[in-house]
């Protein structure tokens, strides 16, 4: 039997986690500003007059506004110079001030109102020029881009990507702090859950203890996301649409996360219910090889898709593959991470982003045996001007997933 895999309970498992959040603060108002005067900055040296960034994570991170996207536009824009103009549905400004951080006007439109033609008011206020160029953050959806090149056809509309990226792929240190910790919380749901496996158990029940411990230990949201799978599901990286109740011999595959102030922990194992066999063992200790080839690759100024071909030269060596073909790895090896679970820049092998002291990826080259079993161990580290550095140590063995944690 795997140890540490079985054996416990719920109740028994819940009891010992505690919270871990404690000694963390979330970003303070002089980070926010930081960043603020880092994309202006930005912003000259790109030629951009004014940037629009919608509600969800770019917002946040730029001006400590938290406001989930909806079909009103709720946003804010950023000039040269100066503090960040809002723009919100008349109703929803004295909500909206609740949540500022960086301070600023709120310009309100009602709702027979259009608030693109109050976008290019704002705009022409605030002195940008026939022709210049106004960039929009990548994740705003169509329909206000689309409304803003309408509303404003005397300006350029342009990605903001060169300026939203640039800022939020170097971690500072208080972020990197953020992320340890929600990593450290994951893997602690991770240990107690393998704990309470039993023959029969559903995905449903383990999902279920997946929300309860990591709200034990201080997530209030409970799982950012869970994927549990059994047995052949695991060969799936998403999911299946129907799951199999856990029986003895299956590889059990566990992929979750949690927040911590808003940055984001995403950790899988793997791992066998019951005795390994033979080619369990062998993939899975084929899977922990690429994973660490991905880890060594990365280095200060490599490309980031040198890890991932790595991670490939690997799994060709042990028999998988070549490329994206299966049994192997049909997918990127790794992603970056903070406020969002998938960020910028990527670990494939055609992203040419050097690696710089800051960004943070995963490591997670999956190996898909279609209908049979699959094994993901996935883990993440950043760069420093040493090199990578795990948030947190991988798995050990399959026989011992959990040594040492």
């Amino acid at each position: 039997m795997t140890i540490g895999v079985g054996g416990s309970t719920a109740e028994a498992e819940l009891a010992k986690l505690s919270d871990m959040t404690g000694g963390t603060s979330p970003i303070g108002l002089a980070e926010y500003q930081s960043r603020l005067e880092k994309a202006q900055s930005l912003m000259l040296e790109q030629g951009l007059s004014a940037i629009y960034l919608d509600a969800g994570s770019n917002l946040r991170y730029f001006t400590g506004m938290q406001w989930k996207k909806s079909e009103r536009m709720v946003g804010a824009f950023i000039f040269q110079t100066g503090t960040p103009q809002f723009i919100a549905p008349v109703f929803e400004i004295g909500t909206l001030e609740q949540f500022m951080e960086i301070k600023g006007p709120v310009h309100g439109w009602e709702e027979h109102e259009c608030p693109y033609e109050l976008s290019a008011k704002i705009l022409s206020e605030n002195g940008i020029a026939d022709g210049a160029k106004i960039g929009i953050s990548e994740d705003t959806p169509f329909f206000i881009s689309n409304g803003l090149d309408l509303a404003c056809p005397n300006l350029s509309f342009v990605s903001a990507t060169p300026v939203t990226r640039s800022c939020r792929q170097q971690k500072s240190e208080h972020e990197l702090a953020l992320m340890t910790r929600a990593k450290e919380m994951t893997l602690a749901v991770h240990k107690a859950t393998a704990a309470i496996l039993r023959e029969g158990i559903t995905a449903h029940e383990v999902g279920e203890f997946l929300d309860a411990a990591h709200r034990k230990v201080g997530a209030p949201k409970g799982s950012y996301f869970k994927i549990v799978l059994f047995g052949p599901d695991s060969s799936y990286p998403h999911g299946v649409r129907h799951h199999k109740p856990l029986e003895d011999g299956d590889m059990v595959l566990i992929d979750t996360g949690c927040q911590c102030h808003d940055y984001i922990s995403d950790m899988t194992r793997s791992y066998v219910f019951g005795t390994p066999s033979d080619e369990q063992r062998r993939v899975w200790d084929a899977e922990k090889r690429a994973q660490i080839a991905a880890f060594k690759a990365a280095k200060i100024g490599v490309r980031c898709g040198d890890a991932d071909l790595a991670a490939r030269k690997s799994l060709e060596a042990d028999g998988f593959g070549p490329g994206y073909k299966t049994p192997g790895l049909p997918h990127r090896t790794g992603h970056g991470i903070g406020l969002d679970i998938h960020e910028w820049p990527y670990l494939n092998w055609g992203d040419d982003t050097p690696l710089a002291k800051g960004m943070c990826f995963s490591s997670e080259p999956m190996i898909c045996k279609y209908g049979e079993f699959g094994v993901r161990l996935e883990d993440h580290f950043y760069m420093t001007d040493d090199g990578p550095k795990w948030f947190t140590e991988p798995s050990y063995s399959i026989d011992e997933p959990f040594k040492g944690v």
